[in-house]
């Protein structure tokens, strides 16, 4: 029996990316992200100068598709929704290993306290 390795995760931004045209785009794609995704951002200048934009880059390299738009780069990650960025950081983070899997969770009959599994990110 063999067991299918996810690479892939779709999600559904809050808000969405409102391009120039005026268009909202919301439905794209995410990619587990590899070693090289997480090392050469550090090398980049931006990232020297301002610690906090290594997410930016971060997400230009793992968000593979957006609906509608054409390429996916740290300009499009810039003009993200507060919300939206908060979102992707947070699916970026439970994909890849980062955040934990389970939570405490108390049961509202019997007030016991257990932990419960997340649901995978689906957007």
């Amino acid at each position: 029996m063999s067991t299918v390795f996810v690479t892939e995760v779709e999600f559904e931004l809050p808000k969405g990316f409102l391009d120039a045209q005026g268009t909202l785009h919301r439905r794209g794609v995410m990619r587990l992200a590899t070693a090289g995704d997480e090392i050469y951002p550090l090398k980049d200048p931006r990232v020297q100068n301002w610690p906090a934009y290594l997410i930016v880059l971060l997400l230009s390299r793992v968000v593979t598709r957006l609906e509608g738009v054409p390429e996916i780069n740290p300009g499009v990650i810039e003009g993200l929704f507060s919300e939206d960025l908060a979102h992707l950081q947070d699916l970026y983070n439970r994909i890849n290993g980062l955040a934990p899997t389970t939570v405490s969770a108390e049961c509202p009959h019997c007030g016991r306290a257990h932990e419960v599994d997340l649901p995978p990110p689906v957007g």
